[in-house]
């Protein structure tokens, strides 16, 4: 072989070997400041840093949360604003990322969204904060070339009305689907309820119905938030973010029982307590529940391995201000989390085999992150 070839040969296997250590991580932001809306960037898993210019940016209105199709060729975005929408976008093999279209959410600030295993249908958690009309969850469409049509199915809650202030109409903040994907839940934090649905993607302009039972009730003024099941489904967990709480449920045929409650925190001062997002690891072992207010941490639980209950290991804090969102990189050696108030994303180093999280290995400046998703 000559020293041509020896050259490209050898130019080839060090991009083959870069590549193999990196990830594209797409982030989500607000964008009343400086964001200006979807930026994509090149993560790299041996070191855990994010390069510093991002390999392309979208723009796009407040898009608080990130929806990755299946074979993530496509990716769907909520419009966190007054009189919210909804966007759909195509992804290329190498991460490039084109806008296809734009519907109306029908509601207010929606801020959350999620796919049906089938793909055929998006569901929009229309948060608003506004109590009247509230908030309500709707059914999009999708299309098989990933544009969105518009929403065939809306469904309200009546608000518990404890909170006066928080809790005067429906905040739906997050949908989630059973693993199974026969199970819709609508986590309302004005009613202190997550609602639970069927789904039945043979009947297009109806496809969710309640179940039975058609909810459960959470604690008065605890304000449901966010709900994650195990890899299984025979295991949820739920964040309270008032009360600032997480539960852990029994699944059986939909229904959740509840089997343990703990606190985020040791305090007792109302500004402490907001509960946010939650995660679990790969492996299962090991659940991360984000807590912001004036606590601003990291929770870290061991997951039982037969019951899934909790035991707390560490609260880690964020170094920022106000973690809305976090994600495990693909590795699982690094955390990464969205502290919107800071205008940061901090990398915190893992121990998969512990599950606590160490040093900070890089604070990367970026404008409002909301939701942090990898390809």
């Amino acid at each position: 072989m000559n020293r041509k070839w020896t050259s490209l040969l050898t130019a080839s296997l060090m991009t083959l070997a870069l590549d193999a250590h990196a990830a594209v991580l797409l982030v989500g932001s607000y964008t009343d400041g400086a964001s200006q809306g979807i930026y994509r960037y090149d993560f790299d898993t041996r070191s855990g840093h994010i390069a510093s210019t991002p390999q392309q940016v979208v723009k796009s209105v407040s898009p608080s949360w990130l929806v990755l199709s299946a074979d993530q060729r496509q990716l769907f975005a909520v419009n966190e604003t007054p009189q919210g929408h909804v966007s759909s976008f195509a992804v290329d093999a190498k991460g490039q990322i084109t806008p296809l279209n734009q519907v109306p959410s029908q509601g207010d600030e929606p801020t959350h969204a999620s796919l049906s295993h089938d793909q055929r249908y998006l569901f929009v958690a229309n948060y608003a904060v506004a109590p009247n009309p509230g908030g309500s969850l709707v059914v999009i469409p999708v299309m098989k070339d990933g544009k969105l049509k518009p929403v065939v199915q809306q469904a309200r809650h009546a608000p518990s009305k404890v909170n006066p202030e928080r809790q005067a109409g429906a905040h739906v903040h997050s949908l989630v689907l059973s693993p199974d994907g026969q199970h819709l839940y609508a986590c309302d934090l004005g009613a202190d309820k997550v609602f639970i649905y069927r789904y039945d993607g043979a009947s297009p302009e109806h496809p969710l119905s309640p179940a039975i039972p058609a909810s459960v009730t959470l604690p008065p003024g605890s304000g449901p938030r966010h709900l994650l099941f195990d890899a299984k489904g025979r295991h949820a967990y739920l964040t309270l973010e008032m009360s600032a709480e997480v539960v852990v449920f029994d699944v059986q045929d939909g229904a959740l029982s509840e089997r343990q409650r703990l606190p985020l925190t040791d305090s007792k001062d109302a500004a402490a307590k907001a509960g946010g997002g939650l995660h679990l690891s790969a492996d299962g072992r090991f659940l991360y529940v984000s807590n912001r207010g004036t606590a601003n941490q990291i929770v870290v639980y061991a997951v039982g391995k037969n019951d899934g209950q909790l035991t707390l290991l560490q609260r880690r804090p964020v170094e920022g201000d106000h973690p809305r969102e976090f994600a495990l990189d693909p590795t699982g050696n690094f955390l990464l989390v969205a502290n919107q108030k800071s205008d940061r994303i901090v990398v915190f180093k893992r121990d998969p085999r512990k599950g606590t999280l160490g040093e900070v290995v890089q604070t990367f400046d970026q404008p409002a992150p909301s939701d942090l998703k990898f390809l």
